[in-house]
């Protein structure tokens, strides 16, 4: 078996979490046994088809045409826009090939008959899944002021809804206390179960993998069933993401972003940071916990993610 050393934008198959894959098939092809197989493969299916979250800025559709084809696309929704920009460019998504999920913000819905509307987008774009988040606006727009409020009214609507996801906390909540955020997730489990609708939890940017394994085995000792989808960064130049403002619209996560500067310094450490260095320590429990899927933030970086993941598509080719 030979390791190429071909690099793709960039991005050396021999990379730290190139090589953790690569190491999990020689495993396996030492071993004579099958064990690694299904890990491998686990890491493999979840790069294969990560959700891209996207931010529905002026030049997002520059890139558009570095999106992997026929993928899965989360539409922020940011206080800097309104709802509508996101129904828009997740159409505009649509139109592409790709499937989108929708995020709303329960802090920027100004009442039922916007509630009403955003229903009927949905239906009128077969659009079934959503991600409904509190949001950041500082002064709700209507009487929603959580996600779990707004994930009621959205069933209460017509809306077709297959899916509903919405936010977890591995490492809490910055305003929220612990006991008030695992009340909600069992809330807004128990309203999607009542209503006889499927959804996902999304783990919010966490690199310590203890912390989110640790988190993800509390939530299902307490009643959590839904599925997980793992929140990672994608691979990003955080200089300029540090240095591009409020304009890109994400006002949030650059806040952060700069509060916690861990983050940034496993972001900018030299020779980048590689996601999967988040993947690895988590392959072995991604059936038993349940993490079925990776939500990838790309804040709007989408080229070097999607060289990244074809990298691990190709080391992991070169195994077999």
């Amino acid at each position: 078996m030979v390791v190429t050393s071909t690099t793709v934008q960039g991005i050396s198959p021999r990379a730290p979490g190139a090589v953790a894959t690569m190491s999990i098939f020689r495993s396996r092809q030492r071993s004579g046994t099958v064990d690694e197989q299904p890990i491998a493969q686990g890491i493999l299916d979840r790069v294969a088809h990560a959700h891209l979250e996207l931010i529905p800025t002026p030049k997002a559709h520059l890139q558009f045409p570095e999106l992997p084809e026929a993928s899965t696309v989360s539409v922020t929704c940011s206080p800097a826009k309104d709802i509508q920009a996101t129904l828009d460019m997740a159409a505009q998504l649509q139109d592409l090939g790709h499937t989108v999920i929708p995020h709303l913000a329960a802090r920027m819905v100004e009442g039922p008959e916007q509630v009403a509307a955003i229903a009927q987008w949905l239906n009128a774009h077969d659009v079934r899944d959503v991600f409904v988040i509190g949001g950041d606006a500082p002064d709700p727009h209507g009487p929603y002021l959580d996600a779990g409020a707004l994930i009621e009214a959205l069933l209460n609507s017509n809306a077709n809804l297959a899916n509903v996801g919405f936010g977890g906390y591995p490492e809490g909540h910055a305003t929220i206390p612990l006991n008030k955020l695992a009340d909600a997730v069992a809330s807004k489990q128990q309203l999607l179960d009542t209503a006889g609708v499927g959804g996902w939890v999304s783990t919010q940017m966490c690199f310590d993998t203890k912390a989110v394994s640790k988190w993800i085995q509390h939530s299902r000792s307490q009643g959590l069933h839904l599925p997980i989808h793992l929140g990672i960064p994608g691979v990003i130049d955080t200089t300029k993401l540090l240095t591009m403002g409020a304009k890109l619209g994400i006002g949030a996560s650059l806040r952060y972003l700069r509060k916690n500067r861990a983050v940034v310094s496993k972001l900018a450490a030299p020779g980048g940071y590689d996601p999967m260095e988040m993947l690895s320590p988590l392959a072995r429990e991604f059936e038993s916990l349940d993490i079925s899927a990776l939500h990838v933030f790309t804040f709007n970086q989408v080229a070097n993610t999607a060289a990244w993941r074809r990298a691990v598509i190709g080391v992991a080719a070169h195994a077999h």
